[in-house]
C-alpha cells in the first residue's frame, strides 16, 4: 500500500472514531489555493449526498480531486477528469469509492433501467450480472471502476485502489 492510501485510511479511521471533520477550509487555506491546486489523491465516488469524501478523509481545500457520478460509474467524462488530475496536477493515486446503501446499485439490482439514469443502471447491471447481494454488487461495481482506470491510465504511473464506505460506521475499507 502506498503512502497516499495509508494517509487516506488513517484519516478515515480518525473520522470514523470521532465523527468530526478535520479538513482545513479556512480563509487562509482558500487564499493559499487560489492560484492553483495540488491535490494528493483523486477520489471517484458516488453523487450520493451521504458520501462526502473530504469529510471521510479529513481533507481540506485543495487536497482531494473529487469526481462524483451516480453509482461511481466511470465513463468518458469521468476518465477525462481523472486524466486531467494525473497529467496536469500530477496526482499519482486514485481511489474508486463505492458505498453501502447505494441507490444506483439498488436500482440496477431491481432492474430499473429507464430514463437518463438508465445509462448508469444498465452499466452497473452489466457489471454485476446475476449478483443479488447489494454489498457484493457494490464491490463488483468498484472493481470495474478500478479496472477501467487502470486500463486507461495505469501506464501513466497512476496507482488505483478500490474501496467501500460504510455509511453507518463511517469506515472505508479497501476492496483489493
Amino acid at each position: 500500500m502506498n503512502e497516499t492510501l495509508k494517509k487516506l485510511l488513517e484519516a478515515n479511521e480518525k473520522y470514523a472514531e470521532s465523527g468530526s471533520f478535520g479538513g482545513d477550509v479556512s480563509e487562509n487555506r482558500r487564499k493559499a489555493n487560489a492560484a492553483g491546486q495540488k491535490p494528493y489523491a483523486v477520489v471517484v465516488c458516488c453523487s450520493d449526498s451521504r458520501v462526502v469524501p473530504e469529510a471521510l478523509f479529513s481533507a481540506g481545500i485543495g487536497e482531494l480531486f473529487v469526481v462524483r457520478t451516480a453509482g461511481n460509474v466511470i465513463g468518458e467524462s469521468e476518465l477525462g477528469s481523472v486524466e486531467y488530475a494525473v497529467h496536469h496536477l500530477h496526482v499519482g493515486t486514485a481511489v474508486v469509492l463505492g458505498h453501502t446503501h447505494c441507490g444506483a446499485v439498488h436500482a440496477a439490482l431491481c432492474g430499473e433501467t429507464g430514463g437518463f439514469a438508465g445509462a448508469i443502471t444498465r452499466r452497473i447491471k452489466e457489471t454485476i450480472g446475476g449478483e443479488t447481494d447489494p454489498y457484493r454488487a457494490c464491490g463488483l461495481n468498484v472493481r470495474r471502476g478500478v479496472e477501467t482506470l487502470k486500463a486507461a491510465l495505469g501506464e501513466d504511473g497512476l496507482t488505483v485502489a478500490g474501496a467501500i464506505y460504510d455509511i453507518e460506521s463511517g469506515k472505508v475499507v479497501l476492496t483489493e
